[in-house]
């Protein structure tokens, strides 16, 4: 996939292949598109990421309300639900959902927002872990961490979405 290609895209289709990297959030692919013509693939991803980053805070906060829960049995965007099966989390055992339940109920509690992590190379096991570990962050470290991880699985959907493009 060339620079070419995305530039070449309707904002409309733009919106429609990339407005989904972010979680139920198409207003950021909305507001990229608007910058085009990207000089590089890189770019596009890069304005994406920025619209992020410069938000108010209360956008962000509304981008990490839109992730599920890990673990959960809710209904998700696809891309959640390929990416939680591939790490483990669509089979927990009847004590390990207690346990993601439990620290997820915790997690909430305290930071008000779900716990997000790029679950790509990661099993339920590591998952957990990093969830416990997390829950003795501070809410403004959490929610910069939050905000990272974000960036990670947008970056991973955005790749999957070039790899996938180039390969029709």
């Amino acid at each position: 996939m060339t620079n070419e290609k995305i530039n070449a895209y309707s904002n409309e289709e733009f919106v429609e292949v990339f407005g989904e990297i972010f979680e139920h959030s198409p207003w950021i692919a909305q507001k990229a598109v608007a910058k085009k013509p990207f000089n590089t693939v890189e770019e596009a991803f890069e304005i994406m990421r920025a619209i992020v980053a410069e938000a108010s805070y209360d956008q962000q906060l509304t981008l990490i309300l839109e992730h599920p829960e890990l673990g959960k049995r809710i209904k998700m965007s696809e891309a959640s639900v390929r990416e939680q099966n591939g790490a483990g989390l669509d089979s927990l055992s009847p004590e390990e959902f207690e346990d993601f339940s439990a620290t997820n109920k915790a997690y909430i509690a305290k930071f008000e927002f779900p716990f997000i992590i790029a679950v790509a190379g990661k099993d339920k096991n590591d998952i957990l872990q990093a969830m416990k570990e997390r829950l003795n962050n501070s809410r403004e470290t959490e929610f910069e961490t939050a905000l990272r991880e974000i960036y990670k699985i947008a970056r991973l959907r955005f790749n999957a979405i070039l790899a996938n493009l180039a390969s029709n």
